[in-house]
């Protein structure tokens, strides 16, 4: 696929744990996960990966469009505020793909704002594994 559309929104949030609460941390990611997955609707993707020493922490998403994030931070604001509060700092986002003004205002007081990449170029079909 080449041009500038992809069909879907990417994100990947970075965070950062802090020292000495890598299990609670634990404990409300999963608490994220199961609201993620008993009341979202268009979330495709919503990985969580840590760092060997447990440090620091990437989630991976993707939705269908802006709206399926809107959706999702509507489902996970309260818990999100708490893993912020206790558990992580130095939260920052990366989009891949289309970002509505809306998006961009959500980011920014979420996460301090989000770098945008606009698609250039990919494979024209999904690579079989």
């Amino acid at each position: 696929m080449t041009g500038g559309v992809m069909g879907h929104l990417e994100l990947h949030a970075h965070m950062k744990i802090r020292p000495g609460q890598l299990e609670g941390f634990k404990a409300l990611a999963a608490e994220i996960m199961r609201l993620t997955q008993e009341k979202d609707t268009q979330t495709l993707r919503f990985d969580w990966f840590i760092s060997e020493d447990g440090s620091e922490c990437e989630v991976h998403e993707v939705y269908p469009g802006g709206q399926g994030l809107i959706e999702h931070n509507a489902h996970v604001m309260d818990a999100r505020a708490i893993l912020f509060e206790k558990y992580a700092y130095d939260h920052r986002m990366t989009a891949f793909g289309e970002v509505s003004q809306e998006l961009r205002e959500l980011a920014y007081k979420h996460a301090g704002g989000i770098a945008v990449y606009s698609f250039l170029q990919g494979l024209g079909t999904a690579a079989a594994v």
